[in-house]
């Protein structure tokens, strides 16, 4: 019987979707719950666990805490997995290891001599194996491998589409701040072009994934923002999406197809409605619902970056507007220039 406190890492949507956390939660019964990453807040939400979001990556989490910690994680494959484990692992500062979690293949690995105690404990109580690894992870701030892609799915950095994979393995190159592609991906120029208008952080801090960054549905959307009240604008950058989520947005103004895609699913969760401007070049990275009073449109000649920031700009920011009637209002100023595509009002 362990007397220090334990606190459990999750780590994306899956392990909350195929039931993991509520399982390890129940066996272990740990002190405190924390998830890391976007889509796994949005799929905690849904748990009824009372678990504790945390906007920064795993490792950042670890470095901060004092006490036992494991992390929580299902890869979409266990090489990924696996893989995802040694990144963490390789960020960890002070030589403590870490206590890995794949539930994937139900493995526990122990990176870097970590609590070999604690590793046994927890791997005793879920019954999975102990298998100790070292990281050897050679990603740099310059150059960064994605491992266990699936050829012809997306590859995403910092939540953008740039291409979709050809190999098992990706590996792109930062000169610069420009993002290169070296081998296993073609290229989607359009996304390569919104990634370096934002720019491209470090490598071995930027967030890159492939495949769809989650696969379920949110259970049935119900509309909890306010009538009136604040509009978000996100322009490509649906990472940012929590941190405009407040008690008094009415709304939020979308501008990409993938950044509709995700803030919708994750409006849906919230009950926030989208006004998504999208020109037709979704990768399907999520499935997509949206709140109630959301409306998807297609723009009808040019780009939905030129028409998305036309439309954003003619919205105040801090001013207060009620969203029903912004809607209408944008939607007949524009009427020929986009056409609505889904319309839940």
């Amino acid at each position: 019987m362990r007397s220090r406190p334990l606190t459990c890492i999750f780590h994306g949507p899956s392990v909350f979707d195929e039931g993991d956390a509520a399982r390890i939660n129940r066996i272990l019964a740990p002190d405190h719950l924390i998830v890391a990453g976007v889509m796994g807040r949005t799929a905690a939400a849904e748990s009824g666990l009372a678990i504790t979001p945390a906007d920064l990556p795993p490792s950042f989490v670890i470095n901060k805490m004092t006490g036992d910690s494991i992390l929580v994680n299902r890869g979409k494959t266990p090489e990924s997995g696996r893989w995802f484990g040694e990144i963490v692992a390789g960020r960890i500062t002070g030589g403590r290891g870490l206590v890995h979690i794949e539930c994937s293949d139900q493995t526990c690995y122990l990176w870097n001599e970590g609590d070999r105690e604690l590793a046994e404990y927890v791997a005793e109580r879920i019954g999975c194996p102990v298998v100790e690894v070292s990281s050897s992870c050679r990603n740099t701030p310059e150059i960064r491998t994605i491992h266990g892609c699936l050829p012809g799915e997306p590859v995403c950095v910092e939540g953008i589409t740039i291409g979709y994979a050809t190999a098992g393995e990706v590996i792109l190159s930062r000169d610069n701040g420009t993002l290169n592609p070296i081998s296993g991906i073609r290229v989607k120029p359009h996304g390569m072009e919104k990634l370096i208008a934002i720019g491209c952080p470090p490598l071995d801090r930027a967030w890159c994934k492939s495949g769809q960054i989650r696969s379920s549905l949110p259970e049935t959307p119900a509309r909890r923002a306010p009538v009136c009240g604040k509009i978000a604008i996100i322009d490509h950058a649906a990472l940012d999406i929590y941190r405009i989520i407040t008690p008094n947005l009415a709304g939020i103004i979308t501008i990409g197809d993938d950044t509709t895609a995700v803030c919708g699913h994750i409006g849906a969760v919230q009950g926030v409605p989208v006004f998504g401007i999208t020109d037709g070049d979704a990768d399907g990275i999520v499935p997509e619902t949206y709140a109630p009073g959301s409306v998807v449109t297609h723009v009808i000649c040019g780009t939905d970056d030129d028409l998305g920031r036309e439309i954003a700009a003619s919205i105040p920011q801090d001013a207060e507007f009620c969203w029903d009637r912004l809607v209408r209002d944008i939607l007949r100023t524009y009427s020929g220039t986009i056409r609505i595509v889904r319309d839940l009002r």
